[in-house]
């Protein structure tokens, strides 16, 4: 073999073993939501009431509960990597006042649609089936 032959041959080694590298790589995992609290500000780009405020918690894995703004909700959740998915919701039926009784049912429709999530810093990203723009969170309370 001559030197350029081997030459052409390691450079082509080294960027089939690089680019296989970059195949087995894991992609970082998003946080881990279990345990964590927070408080909706947006849904689809339009300012939640501040109150009464609709909440989002992850007690436990595959649990979540929360606040729909003025009936408390609770239900399963399912989330493997970034992908979350919600089960059925299950809610008191107290009557609303003001307008948070149609926020309290764009905020529950739209956990049903969830597909996917995000969290930058204190901020969690929900995006939804449909919605152009995602719920928006921010933390309350410490991850535990």
């Amino acid at each position: 073999m001559s030197l350029r032959t081997t030459r052409l041959f390691s450079i082509a080694t080294l960027a089939i073993a690089g680019t296989l590298g970059a195949c087995a790589a894991p992609a970082t995992a998003p946080e881990p939501l279990w345990g964590s609290e927070w408080r909706l500000q947006s849904i689809a780009g339009q300012v939640a009431l501040p109150q009464p405020a609709a909440t989002l918690v992850f007690p436990q894995p595959g649990q979540a509960v929360g606040h729909g703004s003025c009936n408390r909700f609770s239900g399963a959740v399912e989330i493997d990597r970034d992908r979350l998915k919600f089960g059925p919701l299950m809610s008191t039926k107290m009557a609303c006042i003001g307008g948070a009784s149609e926020q309290e049912s764009r905020y529950l429709g739209a956990l049903q649609k969830a597909q996917r999530y995000e969290v930058q810093g204190d901020t969690l990203l929900i995006h939804a089936q449909g919605m152009d723009q995602p719920l928006r969170f921010v933390r309350t309370a410490p991850r535990k």
